[in-house]
């Protein structure tokens, strides 16, 4: 149905780039007008068409008969005493109150200016995959993002960046609240958006989206030569001990990881990084560092050790500092490359495993028993 006749009017930041271009030609706009607006959007971030100075008063009147602009808003910020900033989002939905967690994480020089900015970024309200270890996966899934709103945080944190330490966000990670490749169009759209020159303008090879193990979806991403970066939320090397923490293994387990680990790299030719949650006593030992050591043979690739921030009511702790020692020597040993990345934001739950929202939030849908 044209645009024009419909009397629903269309929410731009639902809309792809080439969406837009298609919109702005049944208004009979010229080509660089998609452009500036698709600026405006997710460049600029502005939250009206007013703000759209370069377009004239007539097309800013047109476009406010025939669309909307939704923009998510900050609904809390705390800030870490490492630097690590956590921002609370609130969703647009009218009968709801949806919220959802992203996390600015900063790593310094030895004299204290910012080296490297990352962005930790939400792709769904909650998350159906139930892991044992993880907080949002106890609050179950209650909808996706759309890519406007996973825009939206980045656009906002660069901004935050930018004023806080003085340049933009240098690298994005999708391993917030919710299972990225569960939310495949949108993950692949909103990627595509901050790699625009017109929009965050990041190198897709600073993008990294993680995954459970969504076999599918990892074939799906070579098959449709995505350019960023893929990580595998791996966390155990043996089915026996992935089945007691991850409920996707028992659907789908190492045997059709590996499968649709080799296609990826043999249809991409690029590396695999495995995020690996240290947890003590139970996936810390000389056995599992060589059970993982095979796992990392399937493709070039390398290792992620994390070290756990405790959750409230999880079993699981962080691995202590002799075992991680001895962990990471046996990988060293056996050829692995390893590099541990260390607890930030731990005292505002900011870290690995911690986003959630605690506010009396009702239980979504899960495949966790």
């Amino acid at each position: 149905m044209s645009i024009l006749t419909t009397q629903q009017k269309t929410d731009l930041k639902s809309l792809t780039k080439e969406e837009l271009q298609a919109f702005c030609k049944e208004l009979g706009l010229p080509r660089f007008r998609t452009d500036q607006i698709f600026q405006w959007l997710y460049q600029k971030g502005v939250s009206s068409f007013e703000e759209m100075t370069n377009l004239s008063k007539d097309l800013r009147a047109k476009l406010e008969e025939v669309a909307t602009l939704n923009r998510i808003s900050v609904a809390a910020q705390q800030q870490s005493s490492d630097g690590t900033i956590k921002f609370l989002f609130k969703l647009n939905d009218t009968d709801k109150d949806y919220k959802v967690e992203a996390v600015l994480i900063p790593d310094f020089y030895p004299d204290g200016v910012a080296k490297r900015l990352t962005v930790c970024v939400s792709s769904q309200v909650g998350c159906v995959f139930g892991c044992s270890f993880c907080a949002t996966g106890k609050m179950g899934f209650f909808r996706n993002l759309t890519h406007g709103e996973v825009v939206d945080q980045v656009q906002y944190i660069n901004s935050v960046s930018e004023e806080a330490y003085g340049k933009k966000i240098t690298n994005i990670v999708y391993m917030g609240m919710g299972e990225p490749l569960h939310n495949y169009k949108t993950v692949v759209n909103s990627a595509s958006i901050i790699a625009d020159p017109l929009g965050i303008d990041l190198s897709p090879k600073r993008i990294t989206v993680s995954t459970v193990g969504l076999t599918k979806q990892i074939k799906q991403l070579a098959d449709d030569e995505e350019p960023f970066n893929l990580a595998i939320s791996l966390h155990a090397p043996s089915d026996t001990k992935r089945d007691e923490i991850m409920p996707i293994n028992s659907s789908m387990n190492l045997e059709s990881l590996e499968e649709a680990v080799r296609y990826y790299h043999r249809k991409t030719e690029r590396p695999v990084t495995y995020e690996y949650l240290l947890f003590d006593e139970f996936n810390d030992t000389p056995e599992d560092a060589r059970n993982l050591a095979k796992i990392v043979n399937w493709a070039p690739s390398k290792v992620n050790i994390i070290m756990y921030n405790n959750v409230a009511g999880v079993a699981l702790h962080r691995a202590r500092e002799e075992r991680l020692d001895n962990f990471l020597k046996a990988l060293i040993r056996q050829g692995v490359r390893a590099t541990v990345r260390r607890s930030r934001g731990d005292d505002i739950d900011a870290g690995c495993g911690q986003l959630a929202i605690r506010e009396g939030a009702p239980k979504g849908k899960t495949i966790a028993k």
